[in-house]
């Protein structure tokens, strides 16, 4: 779903077959201006989403920006000021906050967690643990907290689970059926298996072709043990238990990426609102 279809459900949601509170009165031919005022400190995110928002309802609206996507904001502070149709703005304050609110809990969150591994190499990565609809816009707001986006989907990288594994009828069986299906498809996607215990990793390695080990639910000292095992022959990321007060623990074994479905499906949104500005 491109961000225009998006915008254009979106709305068809919320408006259905007429904003009646505004047609009933407003003028459809009055003009005003409102800002998006910022009532809580963090990260700012969904500032462009909010301009596409606007402009997908009148091209010609004048969208000035204060604050940017990434910004460090504080309580007080003004994103942005719109000046435009009062039923576009009215018509575009709820999506354009409930967007704003999510992606800015998310950001927020995910730059606790980066700045809190800053001394390591490792990487926070994402999850699909994600609001259906919403995924493009959620790991938008990952990226701009200094996060990495792990798959978008089930469709851009395999990752041979648990689940997949058992089914499959064991590690080795799985990974070699899946890379004959990529051969015999003509399909270039990373491969990451998910292991349960040392074991596990010594079955990938023993057969390789692969592109990243999942270490799931380990103890640090597990993943450090996993870590020296794997040599960097593949990448390595760390899954499982892990939160904003014991990550460095993990970071400190020399993974590559740590997963954190917390920083999608935990975030709080941020308190914001859009206000009419009078003169």
């Amino acid at each position: 779903m491109t961000t225009q279809e998006f915008i254009a459900a979106a709305l068809r949601e919320d408006i259905g077959n007429g904003d009646f509170s505004t047609l009933s009165s407003i003028s459809p031919d009055a003009r005003g201006k409102a800002v998006l005022k910022i009532k809580e400190n963090g990260i700012l995110a969904g500032v462009k989403l909010a301009q596409e928002i606007f402009h997908h309802l009148e091209p010609t609206a004048a969208f000035t920006i204060y604050k940017h996507d990434g910004d460090v904001v504080e309580n007080g502070e003004i994103a942005f000021e719109i000046a435009a149709s009062v039923h576009t703005i009215l018509q575009a304050e709820r999506l354009t906050l409930n967007c704003m609110q999510r992606m800015s809990g998310i950001a927020t969150l995910t730059r606790q967690y980066v700045d809190a591994i800053q001394e390591y190499p490792a990487k926070i990565l994402d999850t699909r643990k994600t609001t259906p609809l919403f995924r493009m816009q959620e790991k938008e707001a990952v990226l701009i907290g200094g996060g990495c986006n792990h798959r978008m989907g089930l469709y851009d990288m395999v990752m041979l689970k648990d689940n997949h594994i058992d089914f499959c009828g064991g590690i080795e069986k799985a990974i070699t059926k899946t890379n004959n299906y990529l051969s015999e498809n003509g399909l270039d996607l990373k491969i990451e298996v998910e292991t349960r215990n040392i074991d596990d990793v010594r079955r990938v390695l023993a057969v390789g072709n692969v592109g990243r080990i999942m270490l799931d639910n380990y103890t640090p000292a597990q993943i450090a043990e996993a870590v020296q095992l794997i040599a960097g022959r593949y990448e390595t990321e760390a899954s499982g238990g892990i939160t904003i007060e014991n990550i460095k623990e993990y970071a400190a074994t020399g993974v590559d990426y740590i997963s954190v479905g917390a920083i999608t499906h935990h975030a709080v949104s941020m308190d914001l609102s859009l206000k009419a500005q009078l003169s």
